[in-house]
């Protein structure tokens, strides 16, 4: 057996500034959240690429190629308490 490449490569990737391991190599925003602890119900995916941002918001199941050292944020769409 060959360690040239490893099937299940991890992959780094990063939700709000926490790093994150997947070996799958497209994940929906959806998944990226949960895997998180983000509910995708009251939150969507921002993926950041140096200046240019590229929002999930209304793509939840659209899969991402998945590439180490990718960048995401989570966007809060739920209603926030009044004091």
């Amino acid at each position: 057996m060959s360690n040239d490449e490893p099937k299940n490569k991890e992959i780094e990737y990063m939700v709000d500034d926490e790093e994150q391991y997947t070996t799958e190599k497209t994940l929906t925003p959806r998944q990226i959240l949960e895997k998180a602890g983000i509910d995708p119900e009251n939150h969507y995916l921002v993926q950041m690429q140096g200046n240019h941002r590229e929002s999930y918001k209304d793509k939840m199941d659209e899969s991402i190629h998945m590439h180490e050292k990718m960048k995401f944020i989570s966007v809060f769409t739920g209603e926030t308490p009044v004091s």
